[in-house]
């Protein structure tokens, strides 16, 4: 099963950075309001980032290094991953 780790933008520009196994069903489901409470009040969400992992910890693991990231930085990462598509 693969993970992945993703970085959706709100209709506010804030970033919410989260994981899955199943990215467009997550994506449907923030933008549908049952995804996260973060989200819920801030739709609908774009995908601006995405990133796979070997297994779930991995995931988890990368998940918590990408939410420790100052605004900036995590933009950038954003703009690097989709110029590279």
């Amino acid at each position: 099963m693969d993970w992945l780790i993703y970085i959706v933008e709100c209709r506010d520009g804030s970033l919410y950075t989260g994981i899955t196994n199943d990215l467009q069903k997550r994506i449907a489901s923030h933008n549908a309001g049952t995804g996260a409470k973060y989200t819920a009040a801030r739709r609908p969400v774009r995908l601006v980032y995405r990133e796979h992992a070997a297994s779930r910890s991995a995931a988890s693991k990368r998940e918590i290094t990408i939410k420790r990231l100052p605004r900036k930085a995590k933009q950038e990462l954003c703009v690097t991953e989709f110029s590279s598509l």
